[in-house]
């Protein structure tokens, strides 16, 4: 019998949500995300830190953020040449406020990566979904550079990133539900809010019909799964990405597995086109206390992740 990861391939392209190189030969993902996080996590690991002596070693007069940007992709074309599709490198955390620096570190990255022989094609620029990340990639997607919106928790920062056409957009389903629950607190019911019921769920579900009704190309992968009951109640999400123990516990389940969400079906009771603004943008996301929250909480992990990464660079090279 066929495995639910292999089913899942039939409906939606899976993608790698880790650094982990052995990860992706095992699972054979389409495309990898990566993040600050991860990239920390994978570099303390000796098994990748050659990556980190040979960047240092190669370009030892290089500037603090070039070093962490060679790093990156020093990662991300070791990931290419395991997955046939895109890797997604992100943009310093930050610099979620700066549109201008997000764009001039957008572009850097993208002229390494070219330096080292790899198209722009197989590259998603990753940036925070704050209003001034989504500007940074109007411009970015203006000139061919295609980027992933990350830390995306509503319809509202959907709708912008749809009108900025940008090329991918990652709701964040994991975070939604940890917000929910902690907000519930006692009153929480695991059972009642699972599968189809799971608030993270229910909005990847609403960003995909109101792209699908409106004929929006922006594609949605939905990302930062607690549970492979998340993972099935998206099977037919245009992306997903998946981390390594789920990944896992997919193949390992011979469970069957249906299609739950289908582009047909969003045009079949469209919702109303929105056209926000900034004013609206911001008005919007401010009324909606959980994305406000995580928005605000993902971009000061991932800072933290970030000067982490920096200290260990910094360490490193005293020693080279």
């Amino acid at each position: 019998m066929q495995s639910q990861l292999d089913t899942l391939r039939q409906y939606t392209t899976v993608v790698a949500d880790t650094g982990d190189f052995e990860t992706m030969r095992e699972h054979r993902p389409t495309d990898a995300t990566t993040n600050p996080s991860l990239i920390l996590k994978a570099v303390q690991k000796e098994a990748y830190r050659p990556l980190l002596d040979r960047v240092l070693a190669d370009y030892p007069h290089a500037s603090p953020a070039e070093t962490i940007d060679r790093l990156l992709i020093a990662f991300g074309k070791e990931i290419l040449a395991i997955v046939p599709g895109r890797v997604s490198t992100e943009v310093d955390a930050r610099l979620s406020f700066d549109t201008q620096a997000t764009i001039a570190r957008a572009r850097q990255i993208i002229a390494l990566y070219e330096a080292q022989g790899v198209a722009r094609e197989r590259v998603l620029i990753k940036i925070a979904s704050s209003w001034e990340g989504i500007q940074a990639a109007r411009t970015l997607q203006g000139e061919g550079i295609a980027c992933n919106l990350t830390l995306l928790f509503s319809l509202t920062q959907a709708v912008a990133c749809a009108q900025a056409k940008v090329q991918l957009i990652s709701p964040f389903v994991g975070r939604i539900y940890d917000w929910h629950k902690k907000s519930q607190g006692s009153q929480w019911n695991e059972a009642a809010n699972a599968g189809v019921n799971d608030p993270g769920v229910q909005s990847v579900r609403g960003i995909y019909n109101y792209y699908k009704a409106h004929g929006i190309a922006t594609e949605v992968m939905g990302a930062s799964f607690r549970n492979i009951g998340q993972i099935q109640a998206l099977a037919g999400c245009d992306l997903l990405t998946i981390s390594p123990e789920l990944l896992g516990q997919l193949a390992a389940s011979q469970e069957p597995l249906s299609r739950q969400l289908d582009a047909q079906e969003a045009l079949r009771n469209p919702p109303p086109l929105r056209e926000d603004n900034e004013a609206a943008f911001r008005f919007n996301l401010n009324e909606d206390a959980m994305a406000t929250e995580k928005l605000a909480e993902g971009i000061r992990v991932f800072v933290a992740d970030a000067v982490k990464l920096d200290a260990l660079v910094k360490a490193a090279g005293s020693k080279a």
